[in-house]
């Protein structure tokens, strides 16, 4: 061994004492920027002193290092004096890699220009902004909140660092969902314009010949003489068919046509409405013996059109279905109501009306309930009572149209009880 140089051995013991040294000093730094320690006695030329931290310092070191965000001082010249734990982890840098160093450094190069432009304003007041950072991945998208902060070595700026790539991946799903939307609402669009043309062609083209086959075989039925009982028959299936046909199209047309959103609104007393009804149905009320009695209704601003519509569905339904041998007996009444629901408590002055129509009709199974109200939705056998199915989708669509809600309760051979709640007033 040459004189004067260490030995091995020598070298190993300096080397594990380093090891002590830098050990120490990490678990002194940790133990500063978690708090556990207030003072430090520092070994000086002048003997041991003491530097105190204050319970300031304490309390807003031990803040910054549970942020969810990054926190970083800069100084005039953009040098990192102080990072927490959080902003090292975002851009995969030890923190010992991060103080000292430019901010810019950490800022990816097409963001770079932005992010001079957030510093020199982030010195005159309070700024946001976005960049992209530097890490181990593609980057990471962060809003940076500037402030400018007075310190005991002259001024410096505080940057939080949030990081955005949750919320960008919320705005991507948006997007897409908005996109599926957007493509949705078109194909309804386009079905609803052929809806309307079949509409259009169902209420013109297709009703002229339909009306000469009902005429013509209607006259044929009764001049000529010497058919055979087949022929009266077939004839007679004709005319119930073509009869069926045009109620179905007459009933096509009107569900089409609430598809528009050009919509009149007047002050509606539906007492009276309900009372035009009654005379409406006067014939077949008598003919089928039926008792309707009808409360005291509120007035409300809608359609008067749709609404004279809807009731009238739900009355001429309340009729015709009906238990053989017993006479129709119907109930209407209706009360003011809190809010918007079935279940809402009655207030003489509240914003909405919730309608009853009362029947001791057939009834129906209520595990059908989601059929009634579907286009073409019928639970009884066409040759036993008449109609299209379409009446209650239209009464449905109506009040879907008034922003109101229509339901139904009832039992199966005691009758059924459809309710309906509406605003008093369109918004």
């Amino acid at each position: 061994m040459e004189k004067g140089k260490p030995s091995y051995e020598t070298l190993q013991q300096e080397v594990q004492q380093l090891r002590v040294a830098l050990e120490e000093a990490r678990d002194t730094i940790a133990a500063i920027r978690s708090g556990e320690v207030d003072a430090l006695i520092v070994e000086g030329e002048q003997g041991n002193e003491m530097y105190t931290l204050t319970s300031t310092d304490l309390t807003y070191r031990r803040f910054i290092e549970k942020m969810a965000q990054g926190a970083v001082t800069i100084s005039k010249e953009g040098t990192i004096l102080y990072s927490n734990s959080r902003f090292a982890n975002m851009i995969d840098t030890p923190l010992s890699g991060v103080i000292g160093l430019a901010f810019s450094q950490f800022v990816k190069p097409d963001y770079q220009g932005h992010f001079e432009q957030l510093q020199e304003k982030g010195w005159m007041e309070d700024t946001i902004g976005e960049v992209m950072l530097r890490n181990a991945q593609e980057g990471l998208t962060v809003q940076l909140s500037l402030t400018k902060l007075e310190l005991d070595g002259g001024f410096a700026i505080s940057i939080i660092i949030t990081d955005l790539t949750s919320e960008k991946e919320t705005q991507r799903q948006l997007k897409q969902q908005n996109d599926k939307l957007e493509q949705i609402n078109h194909a309804l669009e386009l079905s609803n314009h052929d809806l309307q043309q079949f509409a259009s062609v169902a209420s013109h083209d297709l009703q002229e010949p339909l009306r000469k086959i009902q005429m013509f075989s209607s006259l044929l039925k009764k001049k000529i003489n010497g058919l055979s009982e087949d022929a009266h028959m077939y004839l007679g299936k004709i005319i119930s068919s073509s009869e069926r046909m045009k109620q179905l199209m007459d009933d096509i047309l009107n569900y089409s046509m609430l598809s528009s959103n050009q919509i009149k609104y007047e002050h509606i007393e539906l007492q009276q409405l309900m009372n035009d009804l009654l005379e409406d149905y006067e014939l077949i009320i008598q003919e089928k013996g039926a008792n309707i009695t009808i409360e005291d209704l509120p007035a409300i601003e809608a359609n008067r059109g749709q609404i004279r519509q809807l009731f009238q569905n739900m009355i001429s339904n309340a009729i015709k279905f009906s238990r053989q041998n017993i006479s129709p007996s119907v109930f209407i009444s209706g009360r003011r109501i809190h809010s918007r629901s079935f279940e809402a408590p009655e207030q003489h002055d509240g914003p909405f009306c919730r309608i009853s129509i009362k029947d001791n009709g057939i009834g129906f199974d209520e595990k059908y309930m989601s059929n009634i109200f579907s286009l073409f939705g019928r639970l009884n056998p066409r040759g036993m009572y008449e109609g299209t199915g379409i009446g209650l989708a239209i009464a449905k669509k109506i009040v879907d149209k008034h922003g109101g809600l229509i339901t139904a309760h009832s039992i199966e051979g005691i009758g059924s009880e459809f309710i309906v709640v509406l605003p008093l007033q369109q918004f």
